[in-house]
C-alpha cells in the first residue's frame, strides 16, 4: 500500500479521499489554488502546495505544476478525485512518466471511453444497446441538421468530449437546431476544449440509470449494483438513490452484464460507471465515466464496500476484495446534493460567504460529505456545491424519513441555496412513490421551486421575539457601559407617558409588508400579528435556538440573523424576515427598470447587442459564464439600447449594471428634441 498520496483535486471530493486515506495511514498531500490558501481539504492534507491562480486552467488544470508538486512532496500516487483532471489521459500518462502511480484507468481506457462518440461505436461492437443517433466525425451544421431530421425529432445534442450537462441542449423542433448546436459547441469548446458534438433520440420520459463497476489488473470485473439519477435540473443530477427504485433482479442481472462487457471491452482497471438511460422495458447505454462519481456514498451505504479504498488497493495492484456472488444490497440510500444556487431563478448559481452553517448530526445512517465550513466564500471560478447529505435505511421509505429530517436540520445563511428546494423534492408524493424519470423536475417545477408560503403566526412571532431579546441585549450592555445605567432613556419597553405600553414592529417578507404590536408586560409580552393577540415569552437557548412559549405551546425554532435580516427555520423551510427601521437612514434608490443587473457573478463571453441597438423582448442580449455554464441575458422589453457596461471577457459581480435599455417611445422623444410634435 502506498505511504503517501497527492490529490489532484479541491472541495468535499479532497476531503473525501483523505477521509480513508488517514484510515488506512496513509499521509495526503493537498493542492490548491490562491483562491483555495484556506479551505477545508488544504486544512485536513497532512501537508500542501500551492499551484498557481484561481483559475483552474492555471492551477487545477495544469499538470505539470500538479507533477511537480507531487514529486517535491514524495507522494507515490495521484488520486485525481472527478472532475478537473481525472478523465484526462495525457495526466495520466504523466504520472508514469513521473514514476507516480495514477489511482484510475489505464490511459487507454480513459481515451477510449473519453469520446462519447468513439465509446458508443466501441460499445455497439460489444453487444451493448445504444440510443439510436449519429456519432459520427463529421461535424458540418447541414450535415448535423440532416441527421438530426433523420433521427426525428426531438433530439439530443451532446458535446462528445464532455459530460456534467455542459454542451448538452434538447431541440424540440427543426427550426431551433441551429441555434441550440452553436450554443453547445460554444459551451463544449469553453468546458472541455473540443466541440464535437453527437445527436441523439430524445426519449420523453426516461430514467438515468447507472452501474458501478471494478476491475483489477489480473482480469477480474464485477458491478456493484445500480444507482438511479434521474432527478436532475440543468442535466445535471441533483438526488440519486440506490437500489433504484422499482429494479428488479431480471432487469438489474441484464444492464450489469452489460456494465460489465463495457468495461472489458476497454480493458478497465479501477472504478468506474456505466450509464444507461431507461424507458419502458429497454435501457441504451449513454457514456462511462472513468472515475470515481458525485453519487458514489450511495453505493457505499448500501454494499458496505469503501470504493475510495478499493481504488487504492487496486492501483496497489491487488486484486479485487470480493467476487461477485460476494456482494450484496443491504437497505436503500438516498443522496442530496446541497447548492448555492436559486431554484426560482432557473438554478442560477449564487456566490457570497456562508455566514452560518451548521449540519445535522452524522451518524451510522447519516453522512454529511463536505468541503466547506462557516465562513468560507463560494466564488465564481469553481462549483457551487455545499454538500452531499446521504441518508440510509432498512428500505426506501425509511431513507426518505430519515432524509427529509436531516434536510430539516441543515442550516445555511449567507445565501441563496437549494435547501427549501431539496424539502420540497423529498416531500413530493410521486418522489415519494419512486414515479421519477430525468423531466421529473421540470413537470414539477411550479411545486418544488415556486415562491414559498407566507410566514405563519408563529414564525413571525420567532422573528419579533429574537429582536426585542436582541434589543433588551444591546440596552443592558449600552446602560453597562454609560455614566448612568439606571437613565430611562437606556429603556426599550414602549414606555410611554399615560399611555399603553407598546411599540410597534415591521418586517418586510418578499414584497409583503407584516406588522407586530408589542406590549409589553412585566413577565411576558402580547403580541398582535394579522387580528390575533398571542401571550409570548421566548429565551435563548444554549445552542442558539430560540425557545418560544405561544399561548402556552412550547417549542424550538433556529433563529438566525445577519443584520436587519432574520431567518426563521421550521420544518426544513427557511423563511426571511427584513426587519423595517423606521429610524435607519433611506437606502439607495434601487436601479430604473430600463438596467439589466447581473444575476450572478460571472465572466462575459458574448455580447448580441451595441448602442442604439433596438431589441425586441425575449431577444438575447448577451452571454455570462459562471460555474461552467452559460446563462443568456435577454430583453424584459422592447427597447433601445443606450449603453454597454462590459465586453467579452469582462468579470462582472452579482448585481453590477451589464446595460440600459430606453423604451422605444423615450429614445423616439429624445431624437425629436423633448417630444413635441415634429414640424
Amino acid at each position: 500500500m502506498f505511504a503517501k498520496i497527492l490529490i489532484a483535486n479541491r472541495g468535499e471530493i479532497a476531503c473525501r479521499v483523505m477521509r480513508t486515506a488517514r484510515r488506512l495511514a496513509i499521509r495526503t498531500v493537498a493542492v490548491h489554488s490562491e483562491a483555495d490558501r484556506d479551505a477545508l481539504h488544504v486544512a485536513e492534507a497532512d501537508e500542501a502546495y500551492a499551484i498557481g491562480p484561481a483559475p483552474a486552467r492555471e492551477s487545477y488544470l495544469n499538470i505539470e505544476r500538479l507533477i511537480a508538486a507531487a514529486k517535491a512532496s514524495g507522494a507515490e500516487a495521484i488520486h485525481p478525485g472527478y472532475g478537473f483532471l481525472s478523465e484526462n489521459a495525457d495526466f495520466a500518462e504523466a504520472c508514469a512518466a513521473a514514476g507516480l502511480v495514477f489511482i484510475g484507468p489505464p490511459p487507454a481506457a480513459i481515451r477510449a471511453m473519453g469520446s462519447k462518440s468513439a465509446a458508443k461505436a466501441l460499445m455497439g461492437r460489444a453487444g451493448v444497446p445504444l440510443v439510436p443517433g449519429y456519432h459520427g466525425a463529421e461535424q458540418g451544421e447541414v450535415q448535423l441538421a440532416a441527421e438530426a431530421a433523420a433521427i426525428g425529432y426531438p433530439v439530443l445534442i451532446k458535446a462528445s468530449a464532455g459530460g456534467g450537462g455542459k454542451g448538452m441542449r434538447i431541440v424540440e423542433r427543426e427550426a431551433d437546431f441551429a441555434a441550440a448546436l452553436a450554443a453547445a459547441k460554444r459551451e463544449a469548446r469553453s468546458a472541455f476544449g473540443d466541440d464535437t458534438v453527437l445527436i441523439e433520440k430524445y426519449l420523453t420520459r426516461p430514467r438515468h440509470i447507472e452501474m458501478q463497476v471494478f476491475a483489477d489488473a489480473r482480469g477480474q470485473c464485477i458491478h456493484l449494483f445500480e444507482r438511479d439519477c434521474s432527478v436532475q435540473r440543468r442535466h445535471q443530477k441533483v438526488v440519486e438513490e440506490a437500489p433504484a427504485p422499482g429494479m428488479d433482479p431480471e432487469r438489474r442481472r441484464a444492464m450489469g452484464a452489460a456494465a460489465v462487457a463495457a468495461a472489458r471491452a476497454v480493458g478497465y482497471v479501477g472504478a468506474g460507471t456505466v450509464e444507461f438511460i431507461a424507458e419502458g422495458g429497454q435501457f441504451f447505454f449513454m457514456e462511462m465515466n472513468t472515475r470515481l462519481q458525485v453519487e458514489h456514498p450511495v453505493t457505499e451505504m448500501v454494499t458496505g464496500i469503501d470504493l475510495v479504498e478499493w481504488q487504492l488497493r487496486i492501483a496497489a495492484g491487488e486484486p479485487l476484495p470480493l467476487r461477485q456472488d460476494e456482494v450484496a444490497i443491504s437497505g436503500h440510500a438516498i443522496e442530496a446534493r446541497i447548492y448555492a444556487e436559486d431554484p426560482a431563478r432557473d438554478f442560477l448559481p449564487a456566490t457570497g460567504r456562508l455566514q452560518h452553517l451548521r449540519a445535522p448530526a452524522e451518524s451510522a445512517e447519516i453522512r454529511v460529505e463536505t468541503g466547506v465550513r462557516a465562513g468560507d466564500a463560494i466564488g465564481i471560478h469553481y462549483d457551487p456545491m455545499i454538500a452531499k447529505l446521504v441518508a440510509h435505511g432498512v428500505d426506501r421509505a425509511a431513507a426518505l424519513r430519515r432524509l427529509q429530517a436531516a434536510l430539516a436540520a441543515y442550516e445555511v445563511m449567507g445565501l441563496a441555496t437549494n435547501l427549501d428546494f431539496l424539502a420540497r423534492l423529498a416531500a413530493h408524493p410521486d418522489f415519494a412513490a419512486g414515479a421519477v424519470d430525468t423531466g421529473f423536475i421540470a413537470r414539477h417545477r411550479a411545486i418544488l421551486c415556486g415562491p414559498p408560503p407566507p410566514a405563519s403566526e408563529d414564525v413571525l412571532a420567532a422573528a419579533a421575539l429574537a429582536l426585542l431579546l436582541d434589543e433588551a441585549a444591546a440596552a443592558r450592555a449600552e446602560a453597562a457601559r454609560s455614566a448612568d445605567p439606571y437613565s430611562p432613556w437606556h429603556r426599550r419597553d414602549g414606555w410611554r407617558l399615560n399611555g399603553d405600553t407598546y411599540q410597534d414592529l415591521a418586517f418586510a417578507e418578499g414584497e409583503a409588508r407584516r406588522a407586530v404590536r408589542v406590549h409589553y408586560g412585566r413577565e411576558a409580552y402580547r403580541l398582535e400579528i394579522g387580528g390575533r393577540s398571542i401571550a409570548a415569552r421566548a429565551e435563548r437557548s444554549p445552542d442558539g435556538s430560540l425557545r418560544l412559549d405561544l399561548d402556552g405551546v412550547r417549542s424550538n425554532l433556529r433563529v438566525l440573523r445577519q443584520g436587519g435580516a432574520f431567518c426563521v427555520l421550521k420544518a426544513g423551510r427557511t423563511y426571511t424576515l427584513r426587519h423595517i427601521d423606521p429610524l435607519a437612514p433611506r437606502d439607495v434608490a434601487e436601479a430604473a427598470s430600463g438596467q439589466l443587473a447581473a444575476p450572478m457573478s460571472g465572466r462575459i463571453i458574448q455580447v448580441f447587442a451595441a448602442a442604439g441597438n433596438a431589441v425586441r423582448r425575449g431577444q438575447p442580449l448577451l452571454v455570462i459564464e459562471a460555474m461552467k455554464m452559460e446563462h443568456t441575458i435577454s430583453a424584459p422589453a422592447d427597447g433601445i439600447v443606450e449603453r454597454i457596461g462590459y465586453a467579452v471577457g469582462d468579470l462582472v459581480e452579482e448585481g453590477a449594471e451589464l446595460l440600459a435599455l430606453a423604451p422605444h417611445d423615450a429614445a423616439a422623444k429624445e431624437a425629436a428634441g423633448g417630444g413635441g410634435d415634429r414640424p
